[in-house]
């Protein structure tokens, strides 16, 4: 340390008359007491207040700048130096340095900055304020096609800085995306995709950017998948591959970047990772197989990829896919459903997967999940279920394969995404199909949790679909039993408040479904009528103007049908219906004005 303090003078000394060769001596001592110990060395430099004499040393003219560069770059290793840099005016002269043409000073340079800049606010503010990443960035573009190992060593360093210029900024990264820094990049991992270094350096640096939803049109105008998908195919250690993903990952959420690397034969390499981790036991293989698995199916979230993998129900893609549900692993069975829900995204497609026998395989999967009770792959199947329900010629066939009585084992489940996911299940499968409407409407159990789940207040998903399948039972139904059912499950009151919804197709479902029940069974309803303050809850809808006309039209009728019952009679009387009512007599919807009349008349005949 002796010989560091005598070092540390002369340098204070040599830099306002700038003997060089005593210069260089005292850089040579300084910069290797940095090798032995660079905490020590850096906090006695500070200690000493050299930085600040350091920016005269930083001349292009001199012979000692690049030692200079060096030796800041070393300081700016430790956290506790990057902000005495900068205070020190070191990031203008750095900046100016960047115009040389001596490699070696450029080499510093670009380490300088970029250990300045990493995981520090004033150094990245410094840098920006001087416009330094512009000028990396223009020597990117002019160096990006010479493979001279010089060369890409200084290329390296400098993605490097911009990496650690822009990490986690959005800000930054978005000025980095406008001075067209991607395409440079792209062609650089094309070109020098042997050098590990300079590609691991693209790779972070397009993991941080890929994060920007504005840098993906810029990614989808390069030829990204294919450089990413032949890197791919060439790795072979877990940790490099790792690195891809976390490429991969961001940009197969753009629809055009999915197609592309769907084009660029990316789906190829994930099965082949699938095929070789899925008996894997350790960590990283259970690590790439949840990767390779989740970025397939991110990647049939777009329909034209999507579309393409399904080559008409033929392509081996989508049988290989078929081929992991009935598999041990979670995991995989976990993607097979989420695939198959993704592939049942149009008519064609899931017509032609229920004819093929799908159902069976989602169904003997759930069997298998009544017990183990993997919640993610419950409501990945459900999901595809319910998805596959939607054409009303897979209702029918799926009733018969026996999905509403698999659905209804998981009844009990506790888990809301699950309990979502089999209603919207049911709600689909019943849909036009009266008999099967019939069967679970006077089902008590599963009426009864309808009813318990119409007051989940805490998970508005779930109580939505409780009551949108309450009302669809009796809709579909249009039984007597199934009214009763529902009446004494005590799902009237919900079915009312469902009526003031503000979405306008649960308040039509549900005066469809009221009025059901007052034509059916309307003594056994009368009590809860009037418990739920139905006629008022009517008389709100009729006066509000924004009501649509088929709220309008079904409040008028349901209106009508409780006329019968003296008690709710007295209540439409009391409410002054009458005015409402022909006032709509001259709505511009012809069936509404015509309901009115008819209402008008029926108030008129019985007041």
């Amino acid at each position: 340390m002796d010989n560091l303090s005598e070092a540390l003078e002369k340098l204070k000394l040599a830099s306002t008359d700038s003997a060089t060769d005593s210069v260089e001596s005292c850089l040579d001592c300084l910069l290797k007491a940095l090798v032995n110990n660079n905490t020590e060395a850096s906090m006695k430099i500070q200690e000493m207040g050299v930085l600040p004499r350091l920016p005269t040393l930083l001349s292009p003219q001199s012979s000692c700048t690049p030692k200079v560069a060096n030796m800041i770059a070393e300081l700016a290793k430790n956290e506790f130096m990057r902000g005495p840099c900068v205070e020190a005016g070191l990031i203008p002269p750095l900046i100016q340095l960047l115009n040389s043409s001596d490699q070696e000073v450029l080499l510093q340079t670009g380490r300088a900055l970029g250990n300045i800049c990493y995981d520090s606010h004033e150094g990245r503010s410094a840098v920006d304020l001087a416009g330094g990443a512009q000028i990396v960035a223009e020597h990117i573009k002019s160096l990006y096609q010479n493979t001279e190992p010089e060369n890409e060593k200084l290329l390296t360093v400098f993605c490097g800085m911009l990496m650690n210029y822009s990490n986690d900024n959005d800000s930054l990264q978005a000025q980095l995306i406008n001075m067209g820094v991607i395409p440079t990049l792209v062609k650089l991992l094309g070109i020098h995709s042997h050098n590990t270094a300079l590609t691991e350096m693209c790779l972070i640096a397009f993991g941080n950017l890929a994060e920007l939803e504005s840098s993906k049109e810029q990614f989808a105008s390069t030829n990204i998948a294919e450089e990413l998908v032949r890197l791919f195919q060439k790795q072979i250690e877990h940790e490099k591959k790792e690195m891809i993903f976390e490429v991969l990952a961001p940009l197969a959420e753009n629809d055009v970047i999915k197609l592309q690397l769907v084009e660029a034969g990316l789906v190829e390499c994930l099965l082949d990772v699938v095929a070789q981790t899925v008996d894997g036991e350790r960590e990283e293989d259970i690590a790439q197989l949840k990767t390779s698995s989740d970025l397939m199916v991110l990647l049939l979230l777009g329909d034209e990829s999507m579309q393409k993998l399904f080559e008409g129900g033929k392509g081996s893609v989508f049988q290989r896919v078929l081929s992991w549900i009935p598999s041990h692993n979670h995991q995989l069975q976990l993607a097979g459903a989420l695939a198959i829900a993704n592939f049942a995204r149009n008519d064609g497609n899931c017509i032609h997967m229920v004819d093929t026998g799908i159902v069976q395989k989602l169904l003997e999967l759930l069997d298998r999940h009544v017990e183990e009770g993997n919640v993610t792959v419950q409501h990945a199947a459900l999901s595809a279920l319910r998805n596959l329900a939607i054409p009303v010629v897979n209702k029918s066939k799926m009733l018969s394969a026996g999905v509403a009585d698999v659905v209804l084992k998981f009844l009990q489940s506790e888990m809301p995404p699950v309990q979502f996911k089999l209603l919207g299940t049911l709600r689909m499968l019943i849909d036009t199909q009266a008999e099967a409407a019939d069967q679970l409407g006077t089902n008590g159990k599963l009426v009864e949790r309808l009813v318990e789940w119409c007051e989940a207040k805490d998970h508005a998903g779930v109580m939505g679909e409780s009551n949108r399948l309450l009302s669809a039972l009796i809709r579909h139904s249009k039984s007597k039993e199934v009214v009763r059912t529902v009446i004494q499950g005590g799902g009237v009151k919900h079915l009312v408040t469902m009526a003031t919804s503000e979405h306008m197709i649960m308040q039509n479902e549900a005066l469809v479904a009221l009025g059901l029940i007052a034509a059916l069974d309307l003594v056994a309803a009368e009590k809860d009528f009037v418990g739920a303050n139905l006629v008022s809850v009517l008389h709100k809808l009729l006066s509000d103007e924004r009501s649509a006309p088929e709220i309008k039209y079904n409040s008028m009728i349901l209106i009508c049908a409780v006329m019968g019952s003296e008690p709710l009679h007295k209540e439409v009387q009391s409410l002054a219906f009458i005015d409402v009512v022909s006032k709509l007599r001259a709505h511009e919807n012809k069936t509404v004005s015509h309901q009115a009349s008819l209402t008008e008349q029926r108030l008129t005949a019985q007041s």
